[in-house]
């Protein structure tokens, strides 16, 4: 068992991973994280920021291609600020969004509904893969996607 801290914002979050192996799991599973979306009064701002400051190379356009290994993963993770009044985290209350990849969305979907969650809306149709989105218990939006191949 591996245990992983993080600090910020005067909170800190403990998150215990354990390790499964790869042969007794479902399909359904989160995958890794797909992106962090976040609202600023000043998106460009917060950009120049997380480049100058932490070193993460966003690109002139206002997003970072953060690049990672992980079996089954997207080769990266998307960081992009939002303007203030952006709609596209709602209807939960929170300035983040938080994005996990999933490597079969129908049994992802499928195991949500089996446990109580509803499904706020999906979409199969976009480009770049599979997409949904529901609601954590704080009011947290979450958007769930399977890239396509």
């Amino acid at each position: 068992m591996r245990k992983a801290r993080w600090a910020g914002a005067g909170i800190a979050m403990v998150l215990t991973l354990v390790a499964v192996p790869a042969n007794a799991q479902q399909a359904g599973h989160v995958t890794g994280v797909g992106g962090v979306f976040v609202k600023s009064k000043d998106p460009k701002a917060l950009a120049a920021w997380y480049r100058d400051v932490l070193g993460i190379p966003v690109e002139s356009v206002g997003f970072a291609m953060l690049r990672y290994d992980a079996p089954g993963h997207p080769e990266a993770v998307v960081w992009r600020g939002f303007k203030q009044d952006t709609h596209y985290m709602d209807p939960s209350p929170r300035e983040f969004m938080l994005n996990f990849t999933v490597d079969d969305m129908d049994a992802f979907i499928a195991r949500l509904k089996a446990k109580g969650v509803a499904i706020l809306k999906r979409d199969d149709s976009d480009p770049s893969g599979k997409f949904a989105w529901i609601l954590d218990p704080d009011g947290t939006k979450i958007e769930l996607w399977q890239p396509k191949p």
